[in-house]
């Protein structure tokens, strides 16, 4: 099959380094989306104060699962894709992409127009302060009606991250997050557009990202070119793809489902502890995306090598991967417990003690069990790419049964001091399935395949 050549091969040469030579791209791009998210943050922070900056952060949870579930459903889209290329089947490669792009915009359809209908609820059942109801629904209203965009990037992406491409959307988000942080000054700073123009800089800056994907795809990747006679509905098309896109959009929903309960129960503790809690999972998400990158790269890895029956290369894989987010996990424990108040101010712009207390303990706690989280990440991922997808969601079920609980009982009792141990206490029962479940993979006894030294 001919690809780019900035295409990757997964089921050839060293299995770390080409592990490693993937994942680095897709980490590069993943943080440019988090600084431009962050930017968002300071820039309203600063500009238009704590009040602003709390309505963001109530709503921001919302916007956390949408994304995820649309990222995890083209992911899911694309394990199949990376199957394909690595059986190099192009013909069912194509088909595939065909029915990924249409059953990806029909299930956006349904679920962003259902959110918008029902907006004004959902944020009264979040506990949005009514004095930032206003500025919270105009922000999220306008990001709920980008989700189309959103879906468009995440399409054109992980299709090019499941043939070994994850270079092409790592330029384009850069490109996209100078642009983001160029628009939040001009919408927010120069037309007074308030908490609503950070959210009009994030979704023209997505668009340009979108724009940019198709024109390099249609010039550069002759292998996804899709015509109508790809658009294939059958059975046997349509049901595997939807039973991986909907397994990694739902593993994605559900954890992120019980954070927006957990927020619910955030946004009754008061503003300076929404404020703490939006610049803590900031950090959070920063230091924790070496461990979701290597996730996700492993899906595509275990996918590219499934169908090819590299079976070993996929053991030796986990295995690299395992212990290069163990070494990462430790300097995260130290950052954690050294760094963290100066931190929590820096996102913030406040000098609020009790901000900067909740947001820097929150941190030491949650980063102390991070190898736990690697553990869960990397392993629901992996069986993401060989084919199980009920042990992940189980695995995410458990997590948000878990929530649901810390919130309605123990947020109660301990205030903050719950939502500090809820993901901890979670971790350690989440990952028992899926450590059994994956020992019992008969991928992790098939002896097919030689890996490249």
């Amino acid at each position: 099959m001919k690809t780019s050549r900035t295409a990757l091969n997964l089921t050839e040469g060293r299995p770390v380094k080409r592990i490693l030579l993937f994942a680095i791209p897709v980490f590069l791009g993943n943080l440019f989306q988090i600084c431009y998210s962050l930017v968002d943050t300071k820039i309203v922070g600063r500009i238009l104060g704590e009040t602003a900056l709390a309505a963001v952060g109530s709503v921001s949870i919302l916007y956390t699962l949408l994304t995820g579930f649309f990222n995890g459903l083209s992911l899911g889209f694309g394990v199949l894709t990376a199957r394909f290329y690595g059986s190099g089947e192009e013909r069912k490669l194509k088909e595939n992409v065909a029915v990924a792009v249409t059953l990806g915009f029909l299930t956006a359809a349904v679920i962003v127009t259902t959110v918008a209908v029902l907006i004004r609820p959902i944020l009264a059942l979040l506990n949005v302060p009514p004095q930032q109801m206003d500025m919270a629904l105009s922000y999220i209203t306008l990001l709920v009606w980008g989700m189309f965009v959103t879906l468009a990037y995440n399409l054109c992406a992980n299709t090019l991250r499941a043939i070994g491409d994850s270079l092409t959307p790592l330029v384009f988000l850069v490109i996209a997050a100078l642009t983001n942080v160029g628009l939040d000054y001009l919408f927010i700073l120069v037309f007074d557009m308030g908490v609503r123009g950070a959210a009009v800089a994030t979704l023209v800056s997505q668009m340009l990202s979108v724009v940019l994907c198709l024109m390099r795809i249609r010039q550069g990747f002759p292998i996804l070119h899709i015509a109508r006679e790809h658009f294939v509905f059958s059975k046997d098309r349509v049901i595997p793809l939807y039973q991986s896109g909907l397994s990694m959009g739902l593993m994605s929903s559900l954890v992120n489902f019980g954070s927006l309960v957990l927020q619910s129960g955030i946004n009754q503790l008061g503003t300076n502890i929404i404020v703490a809690h939006t610049a803590a999972r900031k950090m959070f998400e920063i230091w924790g995306l070496p461990v979701s990158v290597l996730g996700s790269s492993m899906a595509t890895y275990c996918g590219q090598n499934y169908g090819a029956g590299r079976y070993d290369r996929i053991r030796q894989g986990m295995k690299s991967v395992l212990l290069i987010g163990a070494v990462w996990d430790g300097i995260v424990f130290v950052l954690a417990h050294t760094i963290s108040p100066y931190l929590i101010r820096f996102i913030t712009s406040s000098d609020n003690e009790e901000i900067i207390y909740w947001g820097t303990t929150y941190l030491r706690v949650d980063m102390s069990f991070l190898l736990v989280c690697l553990f869960i990440v990397i392993l629901r991922n992996c069986m993401q790419g060989f084919g199980d997808y009920r042990t992940p969601i189980l695995s995410s079920l458990i997590e948000l049964v878990g929530k649901l609980v810390f919130t309605f009982v123990f947020v109660r009792i301990f205030g903050y001091w719950g939502i500090i141990w809820t993901e901890p206490a979670i971790w350690f029962v989440m990952v028992i399935p899926l450590i059994v479940m994956t020992v019992r993979n008969p991928v992790m006894k098939k002896k097919e395949g030689i890996a490249d030294e």
